[in-house]
């Protein structure tokens, strides 16, 4: 029976949104309604701080959680839906597609440096309400708009199958029961079956294995078809890649923590009277990349396609690597400008003066910043689009789910590894490099040890870059 598959889909989106808007909506009311407290804390005479009843805080988090929920289901599918409005069949929307996911991140990116710049300036000076309704209301247009669009979305077509996950493992499963066949059985049956050798056939050969049933039968159901193998060899080879890139998610990690400290710590004057937050030098991030995102579709994409005859200029997998040589380049800054700052505190004495400003310029972080979303101009755009194109039809969503894995798993390891680093250099009672007084802690080694774990990562991912075969489109 022919479904339209992508109806399904527009559902989920429709849902996630709602759970979307409820988490904020709640999020707002919890701002809004009044505290309701002992009282001990509405006494006039009370200084001390009071916490909030208990359902409040129940309350709170139960919306964050909401909110949570809903991004997980909303950020893969929702990017998943708009690149399959795109033929990739057809040379020019191919092309189409590539562009989709750079002005995709640059949208992302400037609501992101927006609610940098004005959302916290309204929680922080007007109102946590009024900051946490503005999106809510957002949220309600911008469904409103994606629900005026749904009679122009174009809609995939299948046949009803098992879902693809179940016939991918599958796979695995009939080629671990046969794992006694002989490599010239599995000849005999691809030769029997019309299988020519192709670019990738000699990968991961022993998944051919499930060609075969265990008691030689050839039922169907009972063995694999060649699309099903091939299908599971394509999910398999995104591994060393997805496995290399962790090291630039740890790296992504420490742009909002460790670069922040640095910040607080240096001269964030501007004018007599006005302090930059150090926070605020986050936005660099997203700014370098708004500025950057059309360079590289309008401007850099054009000349490389000319030099390379390649459709989207660049391939994917060398668009990551760039980002990620650029992520090294990064984290080489960061390190350097630390020990300027390190050298700038023990020249002015302010070695144990932790609280006291660095006469050193907050302007110094921003190349680091700046370098750091160029990469991800390259690393974090160039992914997406990978782990999309790559996975089989039915598992596009699964594919950019897999890529946003990548930066949950490498903020774990992020925190492992500086639980580690201080464990070792804090031994014997020694400062360790991440002293709660930063001009006694050496950020700058870790930073360089980032580095040079991102270099290795860069060689192996190189390495695995250059013997990737591309799966390709099969006309449905």
């Amino acid at each position: 029976m022919i479904m339209r598959c992508y109806f399904q889909l527009i559902v989920l989106l429709r849902c996630v949104s709602n759970e979307l808007q409820k988490g904020l909506g709640l999020l707002t009311l919890s701002a809004v309604l009044p505290s309701f407290s002992s009282s001990d804390c509405l006494n006039a005479t009370n200084v001390s701080p009071c916490s909030p009843p208990q359902l409040q805080v129940v309350f709170f988090f139960f919306s964050l959680y909401l909110v949570a929920v809903a991004q997980g289901g909303h950020k893969p599918c929702v990017q998943a839906f708009g690149a399959d409005q795109f033929d990739s069949q057809d040379p020019q929307e191919r092309k189409a597609k590539s562009s989709f996911f750079n002005w995709w991140y640059f949208s992302l990116c400037a609501g992101t440096l927006t609610t940098l710049w004005i959302l916290n300036y309204i929680q922080d000076n007007l109102s946590w309400g009024l900051g946490f309704g503005i999106p809510c209301i957002m949220m309600v247009f911008a469904l409103a708009i994606f629900l005026l669009g749904s009679i122009t979305y174009r809609f995939g077509i299948k046949s009803e199958e098992k879902s693809p996950i179940i016939r991918i493992g599958r796979v695995f499963v009939q080629a671990a029961r046969n794992w006694r066949t002989t490599s010239s059985a599995i000849a005999m049956e691809e030769e029997a079956k019309g299988i020519l050798p192709h670019p990738g056939s000699d990968q991961f050969k022993f998944l051919n294995k499930a060609l075969l049933a265990p008691d030689g039968s050839k039922e169907e159901g009972k063995v694999c078809s060649i699309n099903e193998v091939e299908d599971a060899k394509a999910v398999l080879r995104l591994v060393p890649i997805w496995t290399t890139c962790l090291v630039y998610a740890i790296v992504f990690a420490q742009s909002s923590t460790f670069f922040t400290k640095q910040g607080a710590t240096m001269d964030r004057s501007i004018g007599p009277s006005f302090d930059i937050p150090a926070a605020t030098l986050q936005s660099f991030i997203s700014l370098s990349i708004i500025v950057f995102i059309p360079i590289y579709d309008r401007l850099f994409v054009a000349i490389a396609r000319a030099i390379t005859q390649e459709p989207l200029g660049i391939t994917m997998l060398q668009r990551v690597g760039t980002g990620l040589l650029f992520s090294t380049i990064s984290m080489v800054i960061a390190a350097m400008v630390e020990g300027k700052r390190l050298e700038t505190a023990i020249k002015y004495g302010l070695v144990d003066k932790p609280k006291e400003t660095v006469p050193m310029s907050i302007w110094w972080l921003v190349p680091q910043y700046a370098f750091f979303g160029i990469a991800d101009v390259f690393t974090m755009v160039g992914l997406q689009e990978f782990f999309y194109d790559q996975m089989p039809s039915e598992l596009k969503s699964v594919g950019l789910s897999l890529y946003l894995s990548i930066f949950g798993v490498g903020s774990f390891l992020s925190s492992f590894l500086i639980s580690v680093v201080e464990n070792i250099t804090g031994r014997d009672g020694q400062e360790s490099w991440f002293s709660s007084n930063l001009n006694r802690a050496h950020i700058d080694y870790f930073y360089w040890l980032l580095a040079g774990l991102s270099a290795v990562a860069l060689v192996a991912y190189v390495y695995f870059a250059k013997t990737y075969i591309y799966r390709k489109e099969c006309t449905i």
